[in-house]
């Protein structure tokens, strides 16, 4: 079935729309997916704020170079399905490599994350990261720890005076209770 070039300049305008708002995208080869799968799999990624399109190789290529982005040529062979990350690239790199080993026939050639070209072993190590605020919660940890440390080591000098001065404090009282 032919696509009309002007459905063709429209495809690569709606492309290009969905590069400029994502922060990612992961390309897949879906050959042997149901459609009863890809829509199990684009409803697995509305989850996780991204979305699932099967794309024209030539038209995606056209809509990266009129996005400014690398084109991964070697991953616009074969059918090719691209999911576009709109919030966090690792929870929806994991419902494609969750996707991936479950179906057996899904296969992740590789992707772009932000302006560099990842291949299918970085977007499982992606796939591999903490959720955000997991992320998040230990960076601050690793920020208070040393100050934690700091304030603990005041605290304990502090009461080491203290000590030191209570103890002189019942010196002299037990001195002026002898005299």
């Amino acid at each position: 079935m032919a696509v009309s070039r002007e459905k063709k300049e429209q495809l690569v305008s709606w492309y290009t729309d969905l590069f400029s708002r994502s922060t990612a995208a992961i390309l897949t080869n879906y050959q042997g997916l149901t459609v009863a799968d890809i829509s199990q799999l684009r409803g697995k990624l509305q989850e996780t704020q991204g979305e699932y399109h099967v794309t024209k190789n030539r038209l995606l290529k056209l809509a990266l170079e009129e996005a400014k982005l690398p084109v991964p040529e070697d991953f616009l062979e074969g059918p090719t399905a691209t999911s576009f990350c709109f919030e966090e690239v690792p929870a929806v790199a994991k419902v494609l490599v969750d996707f991936s080993k479950e179906s057996k026939i899904l296969v992740i050639k590789g992707g772009l994350l932000g302006d560099r070209i990842i291949s299918a072993n970085e977007v499982t190590s992606l796939a591999e990261l903490p959720p955000r605020e997991t992320l998040l919660a230990q960076v601050l940890g690793t920020i208070q720890a040393p100050a934690g440390g700091i304030s603990r080591a005041i605290a304990g000098s502090i009461r080491s005076v203290l000590y030191v001065l209570k103890a002189r404090v019942e010196q002299l009282e037990k001195q002026a209770s002898q005299t």
